[in-house]
């Protein structure tokens, strides 16, 4: 086959592809009532304006969106953007995790009304990722550790090795800004809470108490304080499955494993998703997918 030839092929392929993707997504509105996007990828810009000009573009549109998410995390600020864009255009937002959102993908996470994952699905640690000489480095290492060399040093104990290191290693500034994200993570996280997740929660289990504004405000901010707790979880990297999640922070999730409308369709297409974003070198960087169009970046 010639050139030319190859190249017809692989757009022909492609076409094929999406279109089965298509009419797995169409799958799932029905089975969710809702419109659905397929976001893979950090939460690094473009990704919110890119998602913003797919969200524009939906038409018509219904009450409800379902989002697929994937992402290792990234910015905040991103995840603030992108559910403020969400919410703009539809009365409920949930979000369905086949695999992992971490960090500020949890943060985003928690904007919706519902959750969706299923016993292999994990979220993440809200400990805010920032750049530092080139890469991403979790925040409140860098805040824990500080404090834990000014606690040394109150009590005296604090060696010339780890004094060389703290006036070394350790801006004012640069603190300043990792606390300024760690609070805007946790700040968002129980707003969204608030507003969305829990605005249905009326009486306790159990006791049937009514459940006022401030037991709503509690419960979220005890669920920023666990996600930020990083002696609890070890590692920035570290996945919390459901389970956890429902035991350990009592956040009510929608196990979409259980499901039999859900189920299938969302496996089948997210591997399908999977597959083609890496065929297309798609799986390193971006991918925004609804019914009408397939993004890769």
């Amino acid at each position: 086959m010639s050139a030319t030839e190859v190249a017809v092929a692989e757009r022909d392929s492609n076409r094929i592809i999406e279109l089965q993707l298509s009419e797995r997504a169409e799958l799932i509105e029905k089975a969710s009532n809702a419109d659905f996007i397929a976001y893979l990828g950090p939460m690094f810009p473009p990704a919110d304006d890119q998602i913003k000009d797919v969200v524009e573009a939906v038409s018509p549109r219904r009450p409800s969106l379902l989002i697929l998410l994937e992402t290792g995390g990234g910015f905040v600020s991103v995840s603030e953007r992108v559910a403020r864009i969400f919410r703009h255009h539809y009365e409920r937002v949930e979000f369905i995790v086949p695999s992992h959102a971490m960090s500020a993908g949890t943060v985003l996470v928690m904007s919706g009304d519902a959750i969706h994952m299923d016993y292999a699905s994990v979220l993440g640690p809200i400990d805010p990722q920032i750049p530092k000489n080139g890469n991403l480095v979790p925040a409140l290492g860098y805040l824990e550790q500080f404090e834990r060399l000014i606690k040394k040093s109150e009590e005296g104990n604090l060696t010339t090795a780890e004094l060389a290191y703290l006036l070394q290693n350790f801006d004012p500034a640069e603190l300043y800004r990792y606390e300024q994200e760690r609070e805007l993570s946790i700040a968002l996280l129980e707003d969204w809470l608030v507003n969305f997740k829990f605005k249905n929660w009326t009486t306790t289990e159990g006791a049937g108490v009514e459940v006022t504004e401030e037991m709503r405000r509690e419960r979220a901010q005890e669920v920023g304080r666990k996600l930020n707790e990083t002696g609890r979880w070890h590692s920035h990297n570290r996945g919390i499955p459901m389970e956890v999640l429902r035991r350990d922070l009592k956040l009510l999730i929608e196990d979409f494993g259980a499901n039999d409308a859900l189920r299938g369709p969302v496996h089948d297409y997210y591997r399908l998703l999977k597959d083609y974003a890496m065929r297309r070198t798609h799986d390193e960087g971006f991918v925004l997918h609804t019914k009408e169009s397939y993004v890769g970046f």
